[in-house]
C-alpha cells in the first residue's frame, strides 16, 4: 500500500466516524518557542491549553513534521530521519480511552477491502502506563488482546506531557512484531527493534506542575475536560504494509535513493559508507523540498539555517559518492513527483522550489571552494603553533561565513590529522541560537510569563479589534502587567502592558508594524502606547508607560491611535500588495512573498528570486505600480472561507497560519491577497511609490525597499536638488550627467595609475643602495631598512624580492624591509635558497618581527609578511630579526 493511500484511508476512516479533517499546518511553527513543527499535536496545542476553542469536538489530520536534534545520526542508522508524517485523531472533551482504543484497533485490523490497513491482530502488542488499570482492561476485555501481549511500562515511555506545567496523562502504545529475524522475543519491553512502535494514544486527564525531565514533576489534579491526542507514524506503517526492512526502503524515500545511485554510479547495499550517504541524501532532499514548499528559504539562522544545513549535507554526500556538477534538480523533481501525490501544492509550486534549491546548490559549491582555502589556512596555522585541535571559533567561522556543516569541517580537518574543538563550536552555535530565540521571545512577550496573558484570555475572552473601522473608542482595562508581573494598579512612570476588552490599536503582524497612541482614563491618567503585540492568540497587549496618574484594572478608558502614523502605514501596506503583484507579473509566480515590513511612509518587500532583478525590470515594475495609482482603484476587504479565497485566486503568504475564515484584500482588478492588515480605501491615496532598489538578503531571496506618499516625494525632491548641483558643476544637461561623470572618473583613475606607477618606480630605485648596505652576519648577507611611509604592501613585496634577486655568488641572504601604511607598521621578509639551507625561514623571521610590532604574520619559508600596531617599535623589530639570524645561522 503506497504512502498516499495510507494517508487517504486515515482521513476517510475518521471522517466517516464524525471527525473533522483538518489539513496539515505549515512546517513553520506558529509558536515562538519552536522553529518547526516537530509533532502532530503542535497545531492543536492552543486547544489543549484552552487558549482557543477547537473547531470541532473530534478532529483528524496528517501533519507534516520535522525534527533535527539528531541530524548527525541521519543515515548512520535506518531509524533516524528529519521529515515524517504524523497521523492523528483528537478528541476535545468527547470520547476518551475506550473510544480512542476502539477506533485504533478497528482501522489497524480491519481488512483492506473494508477500508482498513489489514494488520494481523496476532502481531500487535500493547503497552500501558504502570497503574493504568482502566486502559489495560479495555484492551483485554473489550478488544480481546491476550494479557500476555499487554505490558506495563513507566513514565519515560508511557506518560506524556508538554514538558511544562499543563495537561498530561498516561499513554498506551500499539507495537508491531516484525518477527524473529529482528531479534529476541519478549515484547516491546524487551526489544523495540523487533516490536516497533506504530501508534501512541495519549489520554490527557491530569494537570502537572513544574519539574525537570520526563518523570520529575507532581500531578496537581484532574483536568476539567478529558482529551485524546494520538499519533501514528505514517512512514512506520508504510514500512510494515510495504514489507520492507526500514523507512528508507518505503516508496517515498527509495525512489530518491534510486535516483541518487543513477547520478553517482554507486549501488545501495554494496558498501556501508555509500549506504549512509544515500540515506542522508534521500532524507535531506525530501525534507528540503517540504521546507521550501512551506516558504522556508536557506539562511544562516533559524529555519533558514536548518534548511541550509540539511541541503548542504545532502550535496556534500552526493559529491563524496562521486557526483559532479549540479544534481539537486534531478533529486528535487523526484521528491516532488512522489510527495506531490499527497501534497499537490508541491507540483503547482515546482518552479519556485527548484529555483530556491538550485540557487542554494550553486552558492554552496562556490562556498565549498572558498571555505576550503580558509580551512587550509587555519590547519596550517594550528600545526605551525604545535596544536592538534582546530579551534572552535575557526569551525564556527567556517559555518557562519561559508556555510560549512560541522561534520564537513570535522572530516576535512581529520584528513589533515587534526581534531576539532566541537564543544567550543557548539557553545558558540548555542549562544547564537539562544540570542536569536531570546530576541524573538522578548519582542513578542516582553519577558512576561505567557500564563498571565492566558489567564486574561480565560477570564475576559479575546480582544475585539475595532481598528478596521475606527481609530478611537471607549474600552475597559481587563488586564494589567507592571514589569511583566500581573498587578491591580500602576503609577506614573511605570512600564506597563495593558489588555483592553476592545481596541482600535493594530497589533504587529503580517509584516505591519503596530499602532502607537494613547489610552486616557476618566481620572486624567494617560498611558503612552509604544507597541502592541499578540503573545497569545486573540489577546492584544498594549505596551507603554504611565505618563500621568494611576491606572487600575477595570477602569473605563478612551483609546486612540496616532492616526497620521496609521494612515502612513496603511499606504505602505497597500503599496506592498501592489509591488507583490507587479513583481509576479514581471518575474512570474516564483517571485513569491518571503516577508515584509510596512512602516510609516516606507516598506520593504522580500521575495524569491535566484538572481538580481535587472534595473530595467525594476523600473518597469515601479512604472506599473504608479500607473495603478492613477487608475484610482477601490481597495476592499471581505471575510470568506479559505477555500473560497483560494478559488478566487487570492495570494497567501508562505509561513502564515490561516484559519477557516480569512480576510481577503482586493485592489480593483489588479491584486487579491489574504491579509489582516489595514489599508487605504483607494489607490489614489498613495500618491506616489518610489522603489529605492533591490538587494540580496540570502540565497534565493531578494529585498526591495521603497518609499510611499510624501516620503517618496521628499526623496525625489532631494534627488532633483543633487542633479541640479551636478549640472552646475559639470556644465551639462541632466541626460548628459552619466557620460560626463564617467569621463571624469576615467581620467581620475588613469591619473591614479600614473601616480602609482611613479611611486613603484621610485621605491624600486632604492634596491641598488639597499644591496650595498648589506651587513654580514655569520656569513649571511642581512639587508634591513625602512622605506618611505605609505608604501603599499604590494610595492614593499616587489622591492624585497628585487633586492634578494640582486645578491650574487650564491651567498646566503635575508632581506627584511619595513614601512608604515595608514599608521600601522608593515614588514616583508625574504630569504634565498642558500639562507634556507642554513635554517633561516622567512615565516619564522616575520613572526619574530611582528611580535615586536604588536601584531602577527606568517607565510612561506621563502617570503612572508606581517604587521602590527606600534610603528615606534620598527627599530626593535629590525634588532629582533638580526638576533634570530645570528642565533640560527
Amino acid at each position: 500500500m503506497e504512502s498516499a493511500e495510507i494517508r487517504r484511508r486515515w482521513l476517510s476512516f475518521f471522517e466517516e466516524r464524525g471527525h473533522t479533517a483538518v489539513p496539515s499546518a505549515s512546517l513553520i511553527a506558529d509558536d515562538p518557542t519552536l522553529l518547526l513543527v516537530p509533532a502532530g499535536m503542535v497545531p492543536f496545542k492552543p486547544y489543549f491549553l484552552g487558549e482557543v476553542k477547537p473547531p470541532a469536538p473530534r478532529v483528524t489530520s496528517v501533519q507534516k513534521c520535522v525534527r533535527t536534534p539528531d541530524i548527525e545520526e541521519v543515515g548512520k542508522t535506518t531509524r533516524h530521519g528529519t521529515f515524517f508524517q504524523m497521523c492523528g485523531n483528537f478528541s476535545f472533551g468527547d470520547y476518551f480511552k475506550e473510544g480512542a482504543i476502539t477506533l485504533a484497533w478497528e482501522i489497524l485490523t480491519k481488512s483492506v477491502e473494508e477500508g482498513g490497513y489489514g494488520l494481523d491482530p496476532e502481531k500487535l502488542w500493547i503497552t500501558v502506563y504502570l497503574d493504568d488499570d482502566e486502559a489495560e482492561a479495555i484492551w483485554r476485555d473489550k478488544i480481546g488482546v491476550p494479557a500476555e501481549r499487554i505490558q506495563r511500562l513507566g513514565m519515560g515511555p508511557n506518560f506524556w506531557s508538554m514538558g511544562v506545567p499543563g495537561p498530561c496523562g498516561p499513554c498506551s502504545e500499539i507495537n508491531y512484531d516484525r518477527g524473529p529475524e529482528f531479534g529476541v522475543e519478549g515484547g516491546p519491553a524487551v526489544n523495540d527493534e523487533r516490536y516497533v512502535e506504530l501508534w501512541n494514544l495519549v489520554f490527557m486527564q491530569y494537570e502537572r506542575g513544574p519539574g525537570e525531565g520526563k518523570e520529575d514533576f507532581p500531578i496537581i489534579g484532574d483536568l476539567p475536560s478529558k482529551n485524546i491526542d494520538t499519533g501514528l507514524g505514517l512512514e512506520r506503517l508504510a514500512m510494515i504494509l510495504q514489507g520492507v526492512q526500514n523507512m528508507y526502503e518505503t516508496d517515498t524515500l527509495r525512489v530518491v535513493m534510486d535516483r541518487a545511485t543513477e547520478l553517482t554510479g554507486v549501488r545501495y547495499g554494496a558498501e556501508q559508507g555509500t549506504d549512509v550517504s544515500l540515506r542522508v541524501v534521500a532524507d535531506h532532499i525530501r525534507t528540503s523540498v517540504m521546507l521550501i514548499g512551506d516558504g522556508v528559504t536557506p539562511g544562516n539562522e533559524g529555519r533558514g539555517y536548518v534548511l541550509r544545513r540539511i541541503m548542504r549535507r545532502a550535496i556534500r554526500n552526493m559529491r563524496l559518492m562521486g557526483a559532479t556538477g549540479s544534481v539537486v534538480k534531478d533529486l528535487v523533481d523526484i521528491v516532488i513527483d512522489t510527495m506531490g501525490l499527497q501534497y499537490p501544492e508541491l507540483i503547482t509550486d515546482r518552479k519556485r522550489i527548484e529555483t530556491v534549491a538550485l540557487a542554494e546548490e550553486a552558492a554552496f559549491l562556490k562556498a565549498l571552494k572558498g571555505g576550503t582555502n580558509i580551512l587550509e589556512t587555519a590547519v596550517t596555522e594550528t600545526k605551525a603553533a604545535g596544536g592538534q585541535v582546530l579551534a572552535g571559533d575557526k569551525a564556527f567561522l567556517l559555518h557562519d561565513t561559508w556555510g560549512f556543516p560541522i561534520d564537513l569541517t570535522l572530516e576535512m580537518a581529520a584528513e589533515q590529522g587534526l581534531s576539532v574543538d566541537e564543544d567550543g563550536f557548539r557553545r558558540l552555535m548555542q549562544e547564537q541560537r539562544d540570542k536569536a530565540k531570546a530576541d524573538a521571545r522578548a519582542k513578542k512577550t516582553g519577558h512576561a510569563d505567557l500564563s498571565a496573558y492566558r489567564e486574561v484570555a480565560d477570564t475576559s475572552g479575546a480582544t475585539e479589534f475595532t481598528g478596521y473601522t475606527s481609530t478611537a473608542g471607549e474600552s475597559t482595562i481587563v488586564g494589567l502587567l507592571v514589569d511583566g508581573v500581573p498587578s491591580p494598579a500602576a503609577s506614573e512612570g511605570d512600564e506597563v502592558e495593558v489588555v483592553l476588552d476592545r481596541t482600535p490599536f493594530y497589533a504587529e503582524g503580517g509584516g505591519q508594524l503596530a499602532d502607537t497612541g494613547r489610552i486616557r482614563l476618566d481620572t486624567g491618567a494617560v498611558i503612552e502606547i509604544r507597541d502592541v503585540q499578540k503573545p497569545v492568540p486573540g489577546v492584544h497587549v498594549h505596551k507603554g508607560v504611565v505618563q500621568v496618574g494611576e491606572v487600575t484594572v477595570g477602569a473605563p478608558v478612551f483609546a486612540s491611535i496616532d492616526n497620521t502614523r496609521r494612515r502612513a502605514i496603511a499606504r505602505a501596506h497597500s503599496a506592498t500588495h501592489l509591488t507583490h503583484q507587479a513583481l509576479r507579473d514581471a518575474l512570474g509566480p516564483t517571485a513569491a512573498q518571503a516577508g515584509s515590513e510596512n512602516s510609516p511612509g516606507r516598506f520593504r518587500f522580500d521575495f524569491g528570486s535566484p538572481a538580481a532583478v535587472p534595473g530595467t525590470v525594476l523600473t518597469d515594475v515601479e512604472q506599473r505600480i504608479n500607473e495603478v495609482l492613477s487608475r484610482e482603484l477601490d481597495v476592499q476587504a471581505e471575510v470568506m472561507s479559505i477555500d473560497e479565497a483560494k478559488k478566487q485566486g487570492a495570494i497567501a503568504e508562505f509561513g502564515e497560519k490561516y484559519g477557516e475564515r480569512v480576510r481577503v484584500v482586493t485592489i480593483g482588478d489588479f491584486s487579491k491577497e489574504l491579509c489582516g492588515g489595514t489599508h487605504v480605501h483607494n489607490t489614489a491615496q498613495l500618491g506616489l511609490v518610489k522603489l529605492l532598489g533591490e538587494s540580496s538578503i540570502g540565497s534565493g531571496v531578494r529585498r526591495i525597499e521603497a518609499l510611499v506618499g510624501v516620503d517618496a516625494y521628499n526623496f525625489l525632491a532631494r534627488e532633483h536638488t543633487v542633479v541640479a548641483q551636478l549640472q552646475e558643476l559639470v556644465k551639462g544637461r541632466p541626460e548628459e550627467l552619466p557620460e560626463k561623470i564617467a569621463g571624469m572618473l576615467g581620467k581620475l583613475k588613469d591619473a591614479e595609475k600614473e601616480i602609482e606607477k611613479f611611486r613603484a618606480e621610485k621605491v624600486l630605485q632604492a634596491a641598488a643602495g639597499l644591496v650595498e648596505s648589506a651587513k654580514d652576519v655569520r656569513g649571511v648577507a642581512l639587508i634591513t631598512g625602512r622605506v618611505p611611509d605609505g608604501t603599499s604592501a604590494d610595492d614593499l613585496r616587489k622591492l624585497v624580492l628585487d633586492v634578494r634577486g640582486r645578491i650574487q655568488g650564491g651567498r646566503p641572504a635575508v632581506v627584511a624591509l619595513f614601512t608604515t601604511a595608514n599608521g600601522r607598521p608593515l614588514t616583508v621578509i625574504a630569504t634565498n635558497e642558500a639562507a634556507r639551507e642554513r635554517g633561516l625561514k622567512a615565516g619564522d623571521l616575520v613572526r619574530a618581527a611582528a611580535k615586536t610590532l604588536g601584531g602577527g604574520g606568517g607565510g612561506k619559508p621563502d617570503v612572508a609578511q606581517g604587521g602590527g600596531t606600534n610603528p615606534a617599535a620598527i627599530g626593535d623589530a629590525v634588532a629582533a630579526v638580526e638576533r634570530l639570524v645570528t642565533e640560527t645561522a
